[in-house]
């Protein structure tokens, strides 16, 4: 724990000036990020008895060991370049919102020749005109089923729109008139992107023009006495107005808004979002995050924001954003966001009428989603702590084993020999520390020796990456040392407790590449999978955990993860050996060309066939690389026949390519 006085600036250097400002770690890596109207005032609160600190505020400044800070010219930009070092350093005392799933939206493609409408997750793209988020994708499909009745606008892949194409007939869809089958020309290119941008005007919330249209024509019909074609209009009619009925009117003036309430407590809190467009609610989200920051209401409102809106632009952004509490800096979020727009964005508290009551609901649902959270979670919690606790217990440790790394080795039979290295925090998973190793320092089948060399290089790295990363503090740092930019750097973390898939024999060998680069500060424990029994080096006895405890349980989930993990690797390297084509030694030929000789040849059977010069018709072909291919292809081995596991028939290749 670190005093913050021994890396408090002296008043003097720091400016009194917009800015924002960055805490780092002794290991160098950035652990908070603020933004201050004045840098000089606002650090000054940090420097106080710890005494008067908040409890989250005083855990942080004696984790940190440094400080420094960057000026900018006006509040936006702090509020922008805050934004931007939270995303890039992933600070662990910021408040970070995450969904708690990828929310679906309607999208379609007027970036293609034939727009599509379809269920989109993920990234937004150029060109593509997104609505919602909604709920789940069935409501998507339910909304866009009703709609092609009016709109039919194409809703197939590109494959099966090419498919298509060739065959000179329509899907389903457009033989019962769901589609209006650009793919084999009933209508033009631009008849069918009319189409897509009516079915986007609708669903913008211009929707009165379209339903008034039909019932002229319907009328129309009647009195022309073409009772068919005004009896399917009434249908179509009903479909849209059905359409509507799914997102019912919430605010008569036909509003752009997003409304965010916050549900919140000491240690946590919910956000939920409504997006209404044309009065309509069109689609809502919501997340929930731990308060490891000291922040009120407001500061989580400006966090919100800052996730809701840090990557839009344009009409993502709506003319009005309704809040329960304004941010301490309200002109410049404003100010922010109308930037982000492009024209003025309306940012204040609703105090009457509709919108405030309309503001009730999402603050019920907000203390709901915050409630379920909370049932949801206790029980986890309180499980994993649990299972940390028996591990530390039955292990000796000093405290519980918050990072846990797993290691396993998989092989088949000696050849494509590699190994997995599985992480989890706190209990949970961390996918984005896995990592894969292949065997470098001998041929064979020896695990101990693998597992020697695995735990040896991870290690390795982790002593070259506090070396790089500007670990080394005060005197004794290399003059050599380059300035760390806070970012999270790979092996960068060393775990309180290294598990090993195996028993004594693999225990010894990651113990002893331990010692041998004099790391004495993590502990290492095997899980053998025949009795499940857990080995410490120098014990000749396991320790045997019962079988209801979910200290084991937790070991077992880390263990068969490691493997799971390792399997897939060894088998994916597998695959890709036997897939080599003798194209492959040829110096120089690329995928491309590769690819261009099988298309022109048709198979490697006729391409072994082929002359120099029949080889130097393919584009992009040259005589140099036509010969390297003809003596490539004469000097492969003969790739054994193939044989049908069913029938114990041999396959062998047609001159076409194909099998029989």
């Amino acid at each position: 724990m670190a005093d913050p006085s021994s890396y408090r600036p002296k008043p003097g250097q720091i400016p009194d000036s917009p800015g924002v400002y960055k805490f780092r770690d002794e290991h160098r890596r950035v652990i908070y990020v603020g933004k201050a109207k004045s840098l000089r005032q606002r650090l000054a609160n940090y420097f106080q008895d710890l005494a008067s600190l908040h409890p989250r505020t005083r855990t942080m400044v004696t984790t940190a060991a440094s400080v420094e800070w960057t000026v900018v010219s006006t509040e936006v930009e702090a509020l922008q370049l805050e934004y931007s070092w939270i995303k890039e350093f992933d600070p662990r005392f910021n408040v970070k919102y995450r969904d708690d799933k990828s929310y679906p939206y309607l999208a379609v493609t007027l970036n293609e020749e034939f727009p599509r409408v379809q269920v989109m997750r993920g990234a937004k793209k150029k060109g593509v005109r997104y609505f919602g988020p909604y709920g789940h994708a069935w409501a998507i499909r339910e909304t866009v089923d009703l709609m092609l009745r009016v709109f039919p606008v194409r809703t197939c892949s590109a494959g099966v729109l090419r498919n298509h194409q060739q065959k000179g007939r329509p899907c389903l869809l457009g033989y019962i008139g769901k589609c209006s089958a650009p793919c084999v020309g009933r209508v033009t290119p631009e008849e069918h992107r009319e189409l897509a941008e009516e079915f986007c005007d609708f669903m913008a919330g211009r929707t009165g023009t379209y339903i008034r249209r039909l019932e002229k024509q319907m009328t129309a019909a009647a009195e022309e006495m073409e009772y068919e074609k005004a009896a399917r209009l009434r249908d179509d009619i009903g479909a849209l107005k059905r359409a509507l009925e799914k997102n019912a009117v919430v605010l008569a003036d036909a509003t752009d808004a997003d409304l965010i309430a916050v549900a919140e407590d000491e240690l946590e809190a919910a956000v939920q979002i409504f997006h209404v467009r044309g009065g309509r609610v069109r689609g809502q989200r919501g997340w929930v995050t731990d308060k490891v920051e000291a922040v009120d209401t407001a500061g989580l409102v400006e966090h919100a924001l800052q996730q809701l809106y840090g990557e839009e632009k344009g009409d993502a952004v709506p003319k009005e954003v309704l809040v329960p509490a304004l941010p301490e800096d309200t002109g410049a979020v404003s100010q922010w966001l109308s930037d982000r727009r492009g024209s003025n964005v309306s940012l204040r508290i609703p105090q009457r009428g509709d919108k405030k009551d309309l503001m009730e609901t999402v603050q019920r649902n907000a203390q709901q989603a915050l409630a379920l959270h909370k049932t949801k979670r206790a029980s986890d919690l309180t499980t994993r702590s649990r299972a940390l606790e028996e591990i530390a217990e039955a292990l000796g440790l000093d405290s519980a084993p918050l990072r846990i790394e797993c290691f396993d080795i998989s092989h088949l039979q000696g050849e494509d020999v590699v190994a997995s290295m599985v992480v989890f925090e706190d209990g949970l998973a961390r996918k984005s520390e896995y990592r894969r190793f292949q065997i470098k320092g001998f041929e064979g089948q020896d695990d101990v020796r693998s597992m020697h060399e695995v735990i040896s290089r991870r290690f390795k790295r982790y002593l070259a990456e506090k070396d790089r990363t500007g670990e080394w503090i005060g005197e004794d740092a290399p003059e050599d040392a380059p300035e760390d930019d806070g970012k999270r750097k790979r092996f960068a973390y060393p775990p309180q407790l290294v598990v090993v898939d195996g028993g004594r024999p693999q225990v010894a060998a990651a113990q002893r590449a331990l010692d041998e680069l004099g790391i004495d500060d993590v502990a290492v424990c095997g899980l053998a999978k025949r009795l499940e029994e857990v080995w410490l080096p120098h014990d000749d006895d396991p320790v045997v955990l019962p079988r209801s405890s979910e200290g084991l349980y937790l070991l077992q989930r880390v263990r068969d993860t490691a493997h799971d993990f390792a399997i897939r690797y060894q088998r994916s390297k597998r695959t890709k050996r036997i897939r080599i084509s003798p194209l492959d030694a040829v110096p120089g030929l690329g995928e491309t060309r590769k690819q261009a000789l099988i298309k022109h040849f048709g198979s490697v059977k006729r391409l072994k066939q082929a002359t120099i010069e029949q080889i130097c018709e393919v584009p992009g072909m040259g005589r140099k690389t036509a010969e390297a291919v003809v003596v490539a292809l004469a000097q492969a081995a003969p790739a054994a026949p193939a044989v049908n596991t069913a029938t114990g028939e041999i396959i062998e290749e047609n001159d076409g390519g194909s099998t029989t």
